[in-house]
């Protein structure tokens, strides 16, 4: 199932959504414009690789510099335009109305702490990984989580294709997010058993991101009276 829209209108721009969206943009259009080594040595320098973390001689034996900035930038870093796209699309739709009860400062605050939170599990659980992992989804699995308990009966318009027809419907929020999660956990568990089952995909990072977000999304309410029932998608 892919989403397409949410019912629930939002009450602000959201500026810091947007500027995420932004940035990823700006980072990646710079990826695509390198030479292919050149993208790739950004992937291994910027990009999330265990092994530079926890097994510091091999790190420096390599010639990796001692930070713990990748934490960070491999949050802006993506492998390809279906990755970006598929991500920022989902930012667009769940992360304005996360932002709403937010606000823009604490968002992005909430976002980069899940985005943390996502790369420590990952690398946590992939100690002796020398691929370089990218990407925003586990930042982005956080924003999902927090508008599974904001939102629970918001409804989601998702595509599922059948053979080559798609069909749209909608779904509540709380069993489309759920059902997302739940996969993303199985399927992290069967990596574990057979790492090639990944297929690449950081599924534990996914799992750490969407955790962390239903654990913390409370801290970084405003604190302002419950939006009209309308506003939360419960009519």
């Amino acid at each position: 199932m892919f989403p397409i829209r949410d019912t629930v209108p939002r009450q602000h721009f959201p500026f810091a959504t947007w500027l995420l969206i932004l940035i990823n943009a700006v980072v990646f259009l710079r990826e695509v414009a390198l030479p292919p080594q050149a993208a790739e040595n950004l992937m291994y320098l910027y990009g999330l690789v265990p092994a530079r973390f926890l097994h510091p001689a091999w790190a420096a034996e390599v010639g990796y510099p001692r930070t713990l900035l990748p934490f960070i930038t491999t949050m802006f870093l993506h492998g390809g335009w279906l990755h970006i796209i598929g991500n920022m699309w989902v930012l667009a739709i769940f992360g304005d109305n996360v932002e709403d009860r937010m606000g823009p400062i604490r968002f992005v605050v909430f976002y980069l702490i899940c985005g943390i939170a996502a790369g420590l599990l990952h690398v946590l659980l992939n100690p002796n990984s020398t691929v370089p992992a990218v990407g925003a989804s586990g930042a982005i699995a956080g924003v999902m989580a927090a508008y599974f308990v904001l939102f629970p009966r918001a409804r989601i318009v998702a595509m599922f294709p059948i053979v080559i027809f798609p069909v749209f419907f909608e779904v509540p929020a709380f069993l489309y997010l759920g059902i997302w999660f739940l996969t993303q956990f199985f399927a992290g568990a069967l990596s574990v058993a057979s790492p090639r089952a990944a297929g690449g995909i950081a599924f534990w990072a996914h799992v750490g991101g969407f955790v962390t977000g239903l654990l913390t999304c409370w801290i970084f309410l405003r604190r302002t009276p419950p939006a009209p029932a309308a506003e939360r998608g419960l009519v």
